[in-house]
């Protein structure tokens, strides 16, 4: 029988740092409180959020590497915004995990947390974290007790506070870094947990470490706060820094940060922080979301403005004695091997070479090597985690990080030791090869658990990684380097924007059905910390995807120059030959495989034409209401092709016309003969569709529609590129969401 949360709190009093298990008793009662009807719904999310716990949908199931191994029977098929939501159904617990950093322990903590509460299945994040889903909330307080016991907290893992701080998970044995950052990043975390300066967010606020500029571990460009280590040498001797960058971040329409400081002293990375989240809490948006981000702070007020704010507040700050404490005792933290260095033992084992190839790196230090432990869709079961604890435990110093790409890195492997390594992981299912290559696909968890899933991310992501598993061994190197990012919708929580091929889900109607597809993204780049983000291409069916990955690569192999990267292939081509590349995949076959295009990858429930049979010579059901978005779409991708030109001026105004011919588009619904003006549109769609809510959506709310409004208000004035790339992103979310209104309405107006 599983212990109670009075019996665990008895068991470990005394085995949890003193303010963890404060925490956690406050956070116990609060929950009690709210159960009884004393607390207000809205108060207990905010402190269920800061401590990591989430609410999760049902409707699909239960789910193992994108295939469904269990369907699970709730009291209400998808959470619903009533006041009990999370006493009838489970959750999400996410665990944060400074700089990725695990041990054996902490492993085998996480093994019995994921049996005993969840549904046997960790899950590595794109930010370092582990997640366990299909968690009761009542068993929250116990699982941060034991947790704490372990010395990993859940607290501010979620909510409008500063999230897991991240770091390369080379740091400290990469041969190209400048020096080890993973010190100043769990100084800067432990200095912000909790800090009073850091309560009253907008939003949330992510930090990163990286140890260089040219590789992608840290992502320092796509963070609020990203810090690249760098040196310099002065009076004879080499002196550490960091270049700090600021305003990034993803999300629905992604900023690049902006560079704040080149030189940034090591002995002011946390008070240039806490002055950077001051001035974020004092200036940042607070009522609407959509803008709550320090990325359109810093836009706002240009990186000038921002930079000479925050030095004026670091002027006025009192000192804290914790500023240098806490680096100097991160700066005492060493790894070292357990084993002796050695060479690599000869083998004739095929799968071992191949496995050697893609997750095996050399370290700085001779003799060592790190192993990357691939992890289909971060995905890692309870009897994997106590394997994995016992090979670190066997072969080095318990040296073990999560990393951005949903995997796990073991550091200071003895190069004598990777043949029983090797051995070791397949014996427990943990070596598969592909660490950081194609097949090695990233997603967010989609439609499987997320509430605003709109396609299923993680079945499509299995379905490629399975395909690109059984080409890998007659692959083009080119095509092998290449990264595929997922999400399962228009957040970038797969990180679609910053991939060589990204996607992310949207619904479009075809043949009188919503059908799920996928906004395809090129022109990202993972390398150089992030070095730039992609754009929609085209809408496609989930189905046609495996097709865009095979046509685009197949021309990457064929048509590209020598040395040319895929993002350099893609922008020589242009986006009008890649839009015409993919043309007839946008579209539904004509015989009777369509049927299978009405059900997503992986998931469960079949779709049925019903009495809808095609006929003889029928064409496709198509409305009035979708030739005007696909004109709207049109209009969207000429403004790209304008941007691309450097016709920034042009591509702003092309892409607000889209948005009009989007919501004209609506509004002729009940208004056919609305004139072609733009404020009559823009006034007649905000008192038929948002002050009537049509166009909301369940969790985002008519956050689009804002998109729209803020367009029309500056159309006509002068524009720069970022905001021009802005304004694209914007209106093409905003089209998207149109289609969305569209097919809530169930509308059957025909052309």
């Amino acid at each position: 029988m599983k212990a109670s949360n009075a019996q665990w709190k008895t068991k470990l009093a005394g085995k949890m740092p003193p303010e963890l298990a404060h925490e956690i008793d406050n956070y116990e009662t609060d929950l009690g409180l709210r159960k009884q009807g004393k607390l207000d719904e809205r108060l207990i999310a905010e402190t269920r959020l800061r401590r990591g716990v989430y609410g999760q949908r049902y409707d699909n199931g239960k789910r193992h590497n994108g295939k469904q191994v269990q369907k699970f029977e709730y009291p209400s098929a998808r959470l619903t915004k009533g006041p009990n939501t999370l006493w009838d159904a489970p959750g999400m617990q996410r665990i944060k995990i400074p700089a990725g950093g695990l041990n054996a322990s902490q492993l085998e903590t996480l093994a019995e947390l994921s049996e005993e509460y969840s549904d046997g299945i960790a899950h590595i994040t794109t930010r370092q974290d582990v997640q366990l889903h299909y968690v009761h909330i009542e068993d929250t307080p116990t699982i941060m007790r034991r947790l704490a016991a372990a010395r990993i907290t859940t607290r501010e893992a979620c909510g409008n506070s500063v999230r897991n701080v991240t770091a390369c998970p080379f740091a400290g044995v990469c041969r190209d870094e400048a020096f080890d950052v993973t010190p100043y990043a769990l100084a800067l975390s432990r200095f912000l947990l909790g800090h009073p300066d850091c309560q009253s967010f907008g939003r949330k606020f992510k930090p990163s470490f990286s140890g260089c500029a040219q590789h992608a571990c840290g992502l320092a460009n796509m963070h609020d706060i990203g810090l690249v280590g760098v040196t310099r040498t002065e009076g004879g001797r080499e002196i550490r820094g960091f270049a700090m960058y600021v305003g990034g971040g993803l999300g629905a329409v992604p900023h690049q940060a902006k560079l704040f400081h080149s030189f940034l002293p090591p002995q002011e990375v946390l008070p240039i922080a806490q002055s950077i989240a001051r001035v974020f809490a004092r200036l940042g948006e607070k009522k609407n979301r959509s803008r709550a981000r320090m990325k359109f702070l810093v836009h706002d007020l240009g990186i000038e403005k921002f930079r000479e704010l925050v030095w004026e507040e670091r002027r006025t700050l009192p000192f804290d004695p914790r500023w240098t404490e806490f680096i100097e005792r991160a700066e005492k933290l060493k790894e070292e091997p357990l084993r002796p260095p050695g060479e690599t033992p000869a083998s004739d084992s095929e799968d071992f070479h191949r496995w050697r190839e893609t997750n095996v790196a050399p370290q700085r230090q001779e003799g060592y090597s790190t192993v990357t432990v691939t992890l289909p869709l971060g995905d890692i079961t309870a009897d994997q985690l106590r394997s994995l604890a016992d090979i670190v435990r066997r072969f080095t110093r318990e040296t073990l990080r999560t990393t951005v790409e949903q995997n796990l890195l073991i550091r200071w492997v003895s190069d004598r030791d990777l043949v029983e390594v090797y051995k070791a992981l397949d014996a427990a299912g943990l070596g598969d090869p592909g660490a950081g290559t194609i097949v090695d696909v990233v997603t967010c968890p989609g439609t499987d658990t997320c509430k605003l899933g709109i396609s299923s991310s993680r079945g499509l992501a299995a379905e490629l990684r399975n395909r690109l598993a059984q080409q890998s061994f007659v692959m083009d190197r080119a095509v092998q380097n290449l990264h595929i990012k997922i999400s399962g919708c228009f957040n970038s929580c797969g990180q679609h924007h910053v991939a060589d091929l990204g996607f992310y889900g949207v619904s479009r109607k075809m043949a009188g059905y919503a059908v799920p597809h996928y906004q395809v993204v090129l022109g990202g780049e993972w390398a150089n910390n992030v070095g730039s983000y992609g754009l929609p291409i085209v809408a496609v069916p989930s189905k046609n995807i495996p097709q865009v990955v095979t046509r685009l690569t197949d021309r990457y192999v064929t048509q590209r120059k020598s040395g040319e990267s895929f993002k350099e292939f893609t922008k020589r081509v242009g986006k009008m030959e890649i839009k015409n590349l993919l043309e007839d995949l946008t579209r539904l076959p004509g015989d009777e495989s369509r049927n299978s295009f009405f059900s997503d990858w992986g998931d469960p429930r079949e779709f049925s034409l019903g009495d809808h049979a095609m006929g003889e010579c029928a064409g496709e059901l198509v409305s009035a209401v979708q030739f005007d978005l696909a004109a709207a779409e049109r209009k969207v991708f000429e403004a790209q092709v304008q941007l691309e030109k450097g016709n920034f001026q042009q591509a702003a105004r092309t892409a607000y016309g889209a948005m009009i011919q989007a919501a004209k588009a609506l509004v002729k619904l009940e208004l056919p003969d609305i004139p072609d003006d733009p404020d009559a549109i823009v006034r007649e769609f905000t008192a038929r569709f948002y002050d009537t809510e049509k166009f909301f959506d369940e969790f985002v709310g008519g956050k689009f529609a804002q998109y729209l409004f803020a367009a029309h208000a500056r159309a006509g004035k002068p524009t720069d590129p970022d905001s021009a790339r802005f304004l694209i992103d914007e209106a093409q979310l905003f089209i998207d969401a149109s289609h969305a209104c569209y097919n809530r309405m169930g509308t059957v107006s025909v052309a």
